[in-house]
């Protein structure tokens, strides 16, 4: 990739053309009318992907992402309609593959930028750099379990801190699993307090799975220099159809660096507080409501910032593709009930009931999601760590050094008047928060006093939608609707030295066909957040996918889809959370911000036979990542620090083309850099890529079916 397309690989053009058909994806759920039917590819559309002639350079700021979405409903061997509540097509089935067996493990990993290891090296998150270790380090066995039936059966243990002289650690998360199984949600605690969520690939058949994620938590380390019990929650079920058992390994590597940075003093959980039930500490909303009292702070106290962790799961795992509320139902006789509250989320911090600041959660899309095989090997952006938002609080220090406080966590959409209220909210979104203080010397904190204001009107929501009948005028046969939202907000102390505000926008494009059975979503999903400590973090997270779900009059089911995730994210000054310099700090330079950039493009389809029996699926991916680090005092461009260019077809790495530092690294083929092993071709089933998960629940009442998540036999 020369130099201008690394630029300008986010900016893209689509364009559909007419062909036949590719498959989308489920969660089992009969006791909702919606099971849930996978992210649907609009069948019958391939999309190719052009870059732009020009486009304008990413580094803090970002170039205009445009995408038009073009749908055309056309005749072919593939058409599809409604018989009794299921979508069919009109084209005999296609032939069942014969399948074959895997010779060796399938190693999934997520893209990321690098760590620093004990030797004070950078290596990739995925565990794939060689390590040698270090004589000052020590490695501490946190957890070895196989997860088989495991619900509300956590991993339970307790964590003493080493003897050896350490300042910063770093997880190991191993897991190999085989057969028949969803994807999982897991967190890990130390008391009440949650320090990683993370999520499996979904199991294949022997000889299986397996991936590795290492996770700097030194910004824990005021948690890890106690002791604590440690919880590790892995819902997960075993029975004759799900086979799949997780067996996992934690480790802790522990060691000092001089470059170390300045952690947080103390951290206050905002949870549930249940780690004296061995239990897990997280909120269920909205079942439950997130309410939590905040101590007094410290006189000391400098500087608080709030994080929070928040994913939805069950109804609300692809809140992104949700309907308008008012459309709920526009495709009851067909593809049944749709999720609605609109296809907005926001989670919302709150003190005393006083708005504080927001986060506008990553549309994170597990190993399961849309269609399987679009995440192997390579699982989507943050699916093995998922990402927190920050709100920094400090203009409150003032008043909560007074006394005990209120703080609230709520998760919001859109209703049918364009208010934004967490009324309505579907099934279910998993949340924890935490509270990072730093203290200076006697008296340091003393001159945050008084009130702060808030000034965080009602944001701007802008709802349209249109609804297609079909050609005899009889049934809803199309929708299209675009949900547009902006926010602002600003808190600030009396006398406006302490500040955090933020600036977001929101846009949402979609569009359903086939009677509810093909739907496309163009998301985007932009901000910046900055405080007067020096911090800023401007984000820009584009989603767009195409599925398509058809059922024939066999039964047998296909579901397709063309996905693009991106991530974009600048950061300047010093946040909560590693940006990934950490891992650079070595190197005799000092950085005052970096930038990240990533996509992830991948067609696939999955099928299954009326009896679900036999499943089968095949698919291709690429992700391209870049990472760069601004150094201190400017008048430098952006420094290249990490680059990965990545693809694979149907379970096989393609090339895997690497560099770190400017310079070229091992990857996959003869000469480690820039060859490719031979892929298997794309109209090959390949059966490996599935473990024979069933979809349940198709047909009437089941417009989306996705995979079923941390709940007991999918209920």
């Amino acid at each position: 990739m020369t130099d201008p397309e690394k630029q300008c690989f986010l900016e893209v053009e689509v364009n559909l053309v007419d062909e036949d058909p590719p498959p989308p994806r489920s969660n089992s759920r009969p006791k909702t009318t919606f099971l849930l039917l996978s992210l649907l590819l609009a069948g019958g559309l391939i999309l190719l992907i052009f870059p732009t002639p020009s486009c304008e350079s990413l580094s803090y700021t970002f170039s205009k992402y445009d995408r038009e979405i073009l749908h055309r409903d056309r005749p072919n061997r593939w058409a599809s309609h409604s018989i009794n509540g299921r979508q069919t097509t009109t084209a005999d089935d296609p032939p069942i593959p014969t399948p074959t067996a895997r010779r060796e493990v399938l190693v999934n990993f997520e893209v990321a930028q690098p760590v620093l290891m004990p030797n004070g090296l950078p290596a990739d998150s995925d565990g794939t750099a060689p390590y040698q270790k270090t004589e000052d380090e020590c490695t501490v066995l946190l957890m070895r379990r196989d997860f088989a039936w495991s619900y509300e059966d956590p991993f339970i243990g307790q964590y003493t801190p080493p003897t050896c002289k350490f300042n910063r650690v770093l997880l190991n998360f191993t897991t190999v699993s085989q057969g028949r199984q969803y994807d999982r949600l897991a967190l890990m605690f130390l008391g009440d307090t949650e320090i990683w969520r993370t999520s499996t690939a979904e199991p294949v058949v022997p000889p299986g799975i397996s991936w590795t994620y290492l996770k700097d938590v030194t910004h824990y380390l005021s948690l890890f220099q106690q002791p604590q019990k440690l919880i590790f929650d892995l819902g997960n079920l075993i029975n004759d159809k799900y086979t799949g058992i997780f067996n996992t390994t934690l480790t802790a590597h522990f060691y000092y660096h001089p470059e170390s940075g300045s952690p947080a003093d103390q951290i206050i959980p905002l949870s549930p507080a249940l780690s004296s039930f061995n239990k897990p500490s997280y909120f269920s909303l909205p079942a439950q409501s997130a309410l939590t009292s905040l101590p007094q702070l410290p006189p000391r106290t400098t500087k608080a910032v709030i994080s929070i962790s928040a994913n939805g799961q069950a109804s609300e795992e692809f809140w992104w593709s949700n309907v308008l509320e008012s459309d709920r139902f526009t495709f009851n006789s067909t593809a049944g009930e749709l999720p609605g509250l609109s296809p907005f989320r926001e989670v919302q911090v709150l003190i005393d009931g006083q708005l504080v600041g927001v986060v506008w959660p990553f549309p994170v899309i597990f190993t399961g999601g849309v269609v399987p095989s679009l995440h192997r090997p390579i699982a989507g952006i943050h699916a093995f760590d998922l990402r927190e938002g920050e709100v920094d609080i400090s203009p409150w220090i003032g008043q909560l050094k007074t006394g005990e406080r209120k703080v609230e966590i709520r998760v919001a959409g859109v209703d049918k008047d364009g208010e934004v209220t967490e009324k309505g909210l579907g099934e279910h979104w998993v949340i924890t928060g935490k509270v990072f203080l730093w203290f200076g010397e006697d008296g340091d904190g003393e001159e945050i006093q008084g009130k702060a204001s808030v000034d965080a009107p009602k944001p701007a929501v802008t709802l349209e939608r249109e609804v297609g009948l079909d050609a005899n005028g009889t049934a809803n046969e199309t929708l299209r609707y675009s949900t547009e939202v902006r926010r602002s907000i600003l808190v600030k102390t009396e006398d406006g030295k302490i500040t955090w505000s933020q600036e977001l926008k929101y846009s949402n494009k979609g569009y359903l066909s086939g009677y509810g059975y093909n739907q496309i979503n163009d998301v985007r999903i932009e901000g910046v957040d900055a405080a007067s400590s020096g911090y800023e973090a401007r984000y820009v997270y584009p989603l767009y996918v195409n599925s398509s779900y058809t059922v024939s009059p066999r039964g047998n089911l296909s579901i397709s889809a063309y996905m693009m995730q991106g991530k974009e994210v600048a950061v300047k000054g010093r946040g909560v959370f590693p940006t990934g310099l950490e891992a650079f700090s070595g190197n005799g330079k000092k950085y005052a911000g970096s930038a990240l950039r990533t996509r992830k493009d991948g067609t696939a389809e999955f099928r299954q036979t009326g009896d679900g029996a036999t499943s089968w699926g095949w698919g291709d991916s690429t992700q391209t990542f870049i990472f760069e680090g601004t150094l201190e005092g400017g008048g430098s461009p952006p420094e290249e620090l990490y680059w990965r260019n990545v693809s694979a077809v149907n379970g096989t790495l393609a090339y895997d083309w690497k560099r770190l530092g400017g310079e070229k690294i091992p990857g996959v083929g003869g000469d480690g850099y820039g060859s490719a092993q031979e892929g298997k071709p794309v109209q090959e089933a390949d059966s490996h890529v599935f473990a024979e998960v069933l979809v349940e629940g198709g047909g009437h009442g089941a417009m989306r079916v996705f995979m079923g998540r941390n709940e007991p036999d999918g209920e």
